[in-house]
This record gives structure tokens, C-alpha cells and sequence, in this order.
């Protein structure tokens, strides 16, 4: 840890560094590029090239670089040339002149100028005017201030009587909520002629065919149901379906014990 020490107020000389060597690859410039399908173009092979990452390929009827293929341009052509460089009065804007400064043109100011420091205020002005005398004899000599007659709402013809704007929409309000209410009857109406009332005579037919359903599904059911072992699935989707019947059946006698039974026609 270097410590504090008056001495190092004074600049040290500066010592560069060593320059370390140019770097150097051990592989040649010019190598083939390894696991790659862009030397195959030339020749009659296919797939990839030089897998191994060989230094030279071996040698065939078809070279594996092209005649005049190379990467950027040939050597020797960025060479700079002495004679090209920028003339006199060549540039893109054509010379080398700048344009003449112009003096800017400051916008007429609204407001006054700003008093110089040696411009001093004149001081003790007074006046000799009496207000209160002037003012009387303004007023005197002032046009009296004309009236204006008030017209009279009370007299006109539409006085006290409903505009004709509100009238008609006031009349088309009632119209539309007539219109709504005669959609909203004829709905019900048809909902209603929809609907068909079940006698008693019909409902007991119908819980004495529902009963002789359910009894028949019920022998089928129980015929299945003695089968010790269920072995094959025929019989257990039978079982299955059987046991779905008998609920839907118990539910439909259910919904027939209702005083007042309904028949959607639509369904």
C-alpha cells in the first residue's frame, strides 16, 4: 500500500509499455473452410467438404476454387493513387466559397426601449387640475344614456303555450314506446299460443304408458343385473343404458304429478 508522502506531488516520468508482438496464426490464410458446402460448386461432389479440416484436398479432374473467384478485390488495387486527391474548387458544392454573412434583421419591438444608464427620469412634475371640477362638468355635458323600451313576453301570440317541437317529440316518444309495447304483446301471445294445457285424461295416459315403459326397462334391467360376473361389454353398455332409461323415465313421472302440465309445441 503506497503511503502518503509529499514526494508524490511530483510528476513521475512516464515509461510505455512494452509493444507486444503481432499476432500469428498458426493455420494458413488460404485453408479451406472445414464442414463447408461452398467448395463443392466446382466439382461433382455433394454434400460437405473437408470435414477432417485437412490443410490441402486432395486433387481432382475439378478444381474446388473457381477461376477468377476471390474475396474483395484483387491485391494491389487499394493501392492509393497520388494523383487523385481533392482540387481546387471540386468539392460538392462546387467552390469553396461561403456565402456572404448577411446582418440579422432584429423584428421592430412593441414594447419601448430600455433607458440608457445615463438617461436619468425627470423629477417634480405636478399638475394643476382639479378632478373633482372636471368630473362635475363631464357629467353635465354627457348625452343622457337612452332607454330601451323592454319588449313585452306576456303580449306575444305563443305566450303561456307549448312549443311545436316538444309536441312533435312528445308525439314520437308515445309512438315508439306504443310500437315497443304492441312487440312485447305479440311476443307473449305467440309464447302462449306455443304452449298446449294437458287434460287429465291425457296426463293419465301418458303416466300409464311412462309406468309400462318403466316396467318393461326394469325387467330387462333386472335380467342383467343377476349375471354374476359381467364379462363383455355388450352387456355392461346394456346395463349402462338400461339404468339411464329407467331415470329419464322417473324423472318424466315425476314432472306429470304437477296440477297444471304444459306442451311446448316448438320442441
Amino acid at each position: 500500500m503506497q503511503q502518503e508522502s509529499i514526494y508524490n506531488l511530483i510528476p513521475k516520468e512516464y515509461v510505455p509499455p512494452p509493444k507486444e508482438a503481432m499476432y500469428r496464426s498458426a493455420y494458413p490464410s488460404n485453408l479451406v473452410p472445414t464442414s463447408s458446402t461452398f467448395n463443392n460448386h466446382t466439382t461433382s461432389r455433394p454434400k460437405i467438404n473437408n470435414i477432417n479440416g485437412e490443410f490441402e484436398l486432395v486433387k481432382g479432374p475439378h478444381s474446388h476454387k473457381g477461376q477468377s473467384n476471390s474475396l474483395g478485390r484483387p491485391k494491389g488495387s487499394y493501392k492509393p493513387d497520388t494523383t487523385m486527391f481533392r482540387l481546387k474548387n471540386t468539392g460538392t458544392m462546387g467552390s469553396n466559397q461561403l456565402p456572404e454573412i448577411q446582418p440579422y434583421k432584429y423584428p421592430p419591438s412593441i414594447k419601448p426601449n430600455v433607458p440608457k444608464k445615463d438617461e436619468k427620469p425627470i423629477h417634480g412634475l405636478k399638475s394643476n387640475k382639479n378632478y373633482i371640477i372636471t368630473n362635475a362638468v363631464e357629467n353635465i355635458l354627457s348625452a343622457p344614456k337612452q332607454i330601451v323600451d323592454e319588449v313585452a313576453w306576456t303580449s306575444k301570440k305563443d305566450y303561456g303555450k307549448v312549443p311545436d317541437y316538444l309536441t312533435k317529440i312528445k308525439q314520437s316518444i308515445s309512438s315508439e314506446y306504443e310500437i315497443i309495447r304492441n312487440m312485447h304483446i305479440s311476443e307473449a301471445e305467440e309464447m302462449d299460443k306455443q304452449k298446449y294445457l294437458l287434460s287429465q285424461e291425457e296426463v293419465q295416459q301418458l303416466k300409464e304408458g311412462l309406468k309400462k315403459k318403466w316396467e318393461s326397462v326394469n325387467k330387462e334391467y333386472q335380467s342383467i343385473t343377476h349375471i354374476r360376473m359381467i364379462d363383455t361389454v355388450g352387456l355392461k353398455r346394456k346395463k349402462e343404458q338400461c339404468e339411464k332409461e329407467l331415470a329419464q323415465l322417473e324423472k318424466d313421472i315425476e314432472k306429470l304429478n304437477k296440477n297444471y302440465v304444459f306442451v311446448d309445441t316448438q320442441k
